[in-house]
């Protein structure tokens, strides 16, 4: 009896060490769009803060990917997916939406991605999904019909919205084109390295896209303008590669293999509440009643459609719940 009351004890220790963990990474990736806009606003273009952004964290997981080298030859297609479109495709698109629409309606229109991965299973994969899966969907499109205001004949930008569906797709382009979960046991790939090679990769597909070299890289000496307060532009930088990139992917891998994929589902939820709190607090971008209304109902049929189970006897989907899938749901998402 007392051995079991020991384990556990330490069962719910790492439970509270897990939750702790995936909040503070909630609260890193939330904040990237509201340290980014600022730099766009300061005359940055979107491709460059996220070359700064992927190329900076690449460099501090170079002794990760070293260590993880092996998977270059077993994985390769599984680091070209993260890299493309989890690292590179996500996070500019992302970067270039919230040039032009709010952070937290760029993230909440991103956080369509579960129910995009649902439909895919479903329409074009033709594979049973459970009807809690459905409702999902069906209430984040609507609620992101709130998002948009759609009665008001769409007032936000059309282009940033279809900049934020696009990093949407590409979260799906991930799942789709990599699914760890079917490699159980020691083929598994180590979350941590899967990490490491995709900012490599992305690193170099963004600096052919990005064009660095004709980067006015005099803005990075001066500082950005932040609702009314100026903050130096290398402060905010180093909070998008390290806090942002480098701590909130390796907090939310750690905290993934302490929690269920349900329990985990909910705390990334939190990421977009962040994002949309952070972006009204220091940038002054404030939402309407029915804009925070919608953005709940999005994240509801978000996390319904993502934690739910496949239907009895069916293949598992897509959207899954195995570690790496949920560490790609929350890594790619800004």
């Amino acid at each position: 009896m007392p051995v079991h009351t020991s384990v556990s004890s330490q069962g719910n220790r790492g439970k509270g060490i897990g939750l702790g963990l995936a909040v503070g990474s909630a609260i890193a990736f939330g904040g990237s769009g509201v340290a980014a806009k600022p730099l766009i606003e300061a005359g940055l273009d979107p491709l460059h803060v996220v070359w700064l952004r992927v190329t900076g964290a690449a460099l501090v997981m170079l002794p990760l990917a070293w260590r993880h080298r092996a998977l270059v030859r077993r994985r390769p297609a599984l680091l070209a997916g993260f890299g493309l479109l989890g690292v590179a495709g996500v996070q500019a698109f992302y970067f270039a939406s919230i040039s032009r629409i709010p952070v937290g309606v760029a993230l909440l229109v991103e956080y369509l991605a579960p129910a995009l991965v649902l439909g895919w299973v479903r329409f074009v994969q033709r594979r049973p999904v459970t009807r809690a899966a459905a409702l999902g969907v069906v209430l984040a499109v609507g609620g992101l019909a709130c998002v948009v205001e759609v009665w008001s004949g769409l007032g936000f930008d059309a282009l940033g919205l279809l900049l934020a569906l696009a990093a949407a797709c590409c979260q799906v382009g991930y799942f789709v084109l990599s699914d760890p979960g079917g490699h159980p046991g020691a083929d598994a790939p180590d979350p941590l390295g899967v990490i490491a090679y995709g900012l490599l990769v992305g690193a170099l597909v963004l600096t052919a896209v990005a064009r660095p070299w004709g980067m006015d890289w005099s803005v990075l000496a001066h500082s950005a303008g932040m609702n009314g307060a100026e903050v130096p532009v290398w402060l905010l930088l180093g909070w998008i590669v390290l806090i942002a990139t480098v701590v909130a992917y390796i907090t939310g891998v750690v905290s993934v293999r302490r929690l269920s994929p349900q329990v985990a589902g909910v705390v990334a939820c939190l990421e977009a509440v962040i994002a949309t709190v952070l972006a009204w607090v220091l940038l002054g971008e404030h939402l309407s009643a029915p804009q925070i209304v919608g953005g709940a109902v999005v994240l509801l049929g978000a996390f319904i459609a993502q934690s739910s189970a496949p239907a009895k006897g069916s293949p598992q989907p897509v959207a899954g719940g195995s570690p790496e899938r949920e560490l790609a749901a929350r890594g790619t998402s800004a």
